[in-house]
């Protein structure tokens, strides 16, 4: 087993000005479980949907975060901030380190047109290795929308997709259901984090490597607390969901390619999962 403690603050927060309470919940949270590993907050969480608080990342409100995982001694997923670049506005979310480094920046890659205006789209998918643990991945509400960009995490070796996301529409049960069927496509756990009250609907759910339910929360304000073994992801991938269907292995077998993926990155974790074969008892 190779466990790894995660939380995710669904809270209840008012639509901006958010950075006092958000930190005061990190602290109070790590206080509680002195034990998770790592904190992930839902999309926006501290400057809400508006445009108008975007700000050139290193900024004052990163940098605060930085401390505070430092202080910590946690990683740190910063939902997302309105990034200004290049004379645009990107949905940035920031992986920070127990040391408080900035190690990633994932950029949304599908801003939920038409309604997220003003918002450019990122161009690069965001993979980060969290050391003797594994491989993780971010992307950001609209984003499990689109199963190509879910595949080619999976791809790079992805075994945990943190999702932060914003859902205040009547369209959650579809995007909950498209977290179930996607952490079993790609035989990997998902951490989705919504936010509450003025923000959205709640209802987070974490989905493990057979699509399996961890754990789906209500739609008030909930620190939900997961320990996640990553071996059950390299399991399943090598055996087969459930002992059946190997759908990495078939992927790359088949010979059917994304011409976007970039080759020699494809066969160097795929070729990892060993050859399709039925599994055998006691192996």
């Amino acid at each position: 087993m190779q466990p790894f403690a995660i939380a995710g603050l669904q809270l209840e927060l008012p639509n901006t000005g958010n950075l006092d309470l958000v930190s005061k919940k990190i602290r109070t949270t790590v206080a509680r479980y002195p034990w998770v590993q790592m904190i992930v907050l839902s999309e926006l969480a501290i400057c809400g949907a508006g445009t108008g608080h975007a700000e050139p990342l290193p900024s004052t409100t990163e940098t605060h975060l930085a401390k505070i995982a430092a202080a910590e001694g946690i990683w740190l997923i910063s939902g997302s901030l309105y990034e200004k670049k290049n004379g645009k506005v990107f949905n940035t979310a920031s992986v920070i380190n127990p040391a408080g480094e900035i190690v990633a920046r994932y950029s949304k890659m599908y801003p939920f047109y038409p309604y997220e205006v003003g918002v450019d789209a990122g161009s690069d998918i965001c993979v980060f290795d969290v050391p003797d643990i594994g491989r993780f991945g971010l992307s950001i509400c609209y984003d499990i929308h689109f199963p190509e960009l879910s595949r080619a995490l999976a791809i790079q070796g992805v075994e945990v997709l943190l999702h932060p996301t914003l859902t205040n529409s009547n369209d959650r049960d579809v995007e909950c259901a498209m977290v179930r069927a996607t952490a079993a496509q790609q035989q990997y756990y998902i951490i989705d984090v919504n936010g509450a009250g003025e923000q959205g609907y709640g209802r987070s759910i974490i989905a493990g490597p057979e699509g399996e339910i961890i754990h789906k929360a209500g739609t008030t304000e909930e620190i939900i607390i997961v320990e996640i073994d990553l071996e059950r992801v390299r399991r399943s991938r090598e055996r087969g969901l459930m002992g059946l269907g190997q759908t990495l292995k078939s992927f790359r077998d088949s010979g059917h390619v994304y011409e976007q993926l970039n080759a020699e990155n494809r066969s160097s974790y795929l070729d990892s999962l060993g050859p399709m074969e039925m599994p055998r008892r006691g192996a």
